[in-house]
């Protein structure tokens, strides 16, 4: 078996939602449809040495001389965008994150996405390649996901904090769970004290990355709540001119399906994201092809979003700016949540954002649109402002 390839680990046990196990196949099809999703992993494992990819439209990952496969972008601000990885990539982090958070044989790893969103997909390789038992609970509503890492005495949960704080409502203590391992966004404070009342004695570490960069950061307990911690082991970050640039071996070879965003120089990556030092821990602003005008002010959308995520009574926010004959642009929220704590939304942005920032108008709606990564589709949150 060739150490920069996928594999099975002999003690790694595999089961669907329903908690049917799936057992190892022979080498199958590179293209892989993402449901079934046990059967599309073990598709998957199996035809490592070819390349492979779960989901996505285009041709199939043409073979190279290091075992490639190919994963999507989240897709948040357009269509999803195809990442050629070696598999070596994602196997440098398996190493670290077995001795961080202890994976291997006799732990539980459970995900709650499809396959096609690149969280789900590294976590349940991850715990195949290391040797865990893989729990694909993504065909289950979130009360049954509760439930089911109860039942399987989950230890491991990889998950965004859309899909936490769906399973938290409601949820039932969960005792054996050791470790909750968030990417896609922050955590806000009232999910995470609610994240502390049902798992008491998981440790919650959130990584930043990409899915062009993997693991970039990661918290720990004294990571201040504004910042998304420090370099994560074997990773090197640079600020230019306020521009995140990282130089790691878990960085994507390129993308398959158009040129992208990334920008290369020296062996150092960006993917456009913008932030700063606060001491040694990295606190994001947003990510530059975001970033409006106003009133001659950069001004950040995801600082806003972040901050009134944390307010009571706002489950979702986004922040779209649209034309102002006087400021050039002005911004406008979309919210879901209480409409009645709106006033007080209002209020709390000018208090600690100031009039620019603030929100001109909100609007809120009872159904958020989703990507299938669980990220915000922004595309129709611009529909919904006139």
């Amino acid at each position: 078996m060739r150490a920069d390839q996928f594999h099975w680990h002999r003690a790694a046990r595999l089961f669907d939602g329903q908690g049917r196990e799936q057992r190892p196949l022979q080498p199958t099809l590179s293209l892989i449809v993402d449901r079934p999703s046990s059967l599309a992993l073990a598709c998957a494992l199996a035809s490592a040495g070819q390349g492979f990819r779960i989901g996505g439209t285009g041709p199939a990952p043409a073979p190279d001389n290091a075992p490639i496969f190919e994963t999507l972008t989240g897709g948040s601000t357009g269509a999803p965008r195809r990442i050629r990885r070696t598999q070596a990539s994602w196997i440098a982090s398996f190493g670290v994150n077995a001795g961080l958070f202890g994976i291997g044989p006799g732990s539980s790893v459970a995900v709650l996405g499809r396959l096609v969103h690149s969280l789900a997909l590294y976590g349940a390789i991850e715990g195949l390649h290391l040797g865990a038992s893989v729990h694909l609970l993504d065909t289950l509503r979130p009360d049954r996901q509760g439930r089911a890492l109860v039942a399987r005495k989950v230890t491991h949960l990889y998950a965004t904090p859309t899909q936490l704080r769906l399973l938290a409502e409601g949820a039932t203590p969960m005792p054996d769970l050791t470790w909750i391992i968030v990417g896609g966004s922050k955590l806000d404070p009232a999910l995470r004290k609610r994240l502390k009342q049902i798992a008491p004695t998981a440790a919650v570490r959130e990584f930043y990355g990409t899915a062009e960069t993997s693991f970039i950061t990661l918290s720990d307990p004294t990571t201040p709540i504004d910042s998304v911690g420090t370099p994560y082991p074997g990773v090197e970050l640079d600020i230019r001119a306020g521009e995140i640039w990282v130089r790691s071996p878990y960085l994507f070879d390129g993308y398959a399906s158009d040129t992208g965003v990334v920008r290369r120089e020296n062996g150092w990556l960006s993917v456009g994201e913008m932030g700063k030092w606060q001491a040694e821990f990295l606190v994001l602003s947003g990510r530059a092809g975001r970033m409006v005008t106003v009133a001659d002010q950069n001004v950040f959308p995801e600082e806003i979003e972040a901050f009134l995520t944390a307010l009571p009574g706002i489950a979702e926010a986004a922040v779209i700016a649209r034309p102002d004959g006087s400021r050039g642009q002005v911004l406008h929220a979309v919210l879901m949540g209480d409409p009645a704590c709106g006033p007080a939304a209002l209020s709390a942005c000018r208090s600690r954002l100031g009039t620019l920032k603030a929100p001109k108008s909100f609007h809120f709606i009872s159904d958020w649109p989703r990507l299938p990564s669980g990220k915000t589709d922004l595309a129709s949150i611009q529909r919904v402002l006139p």
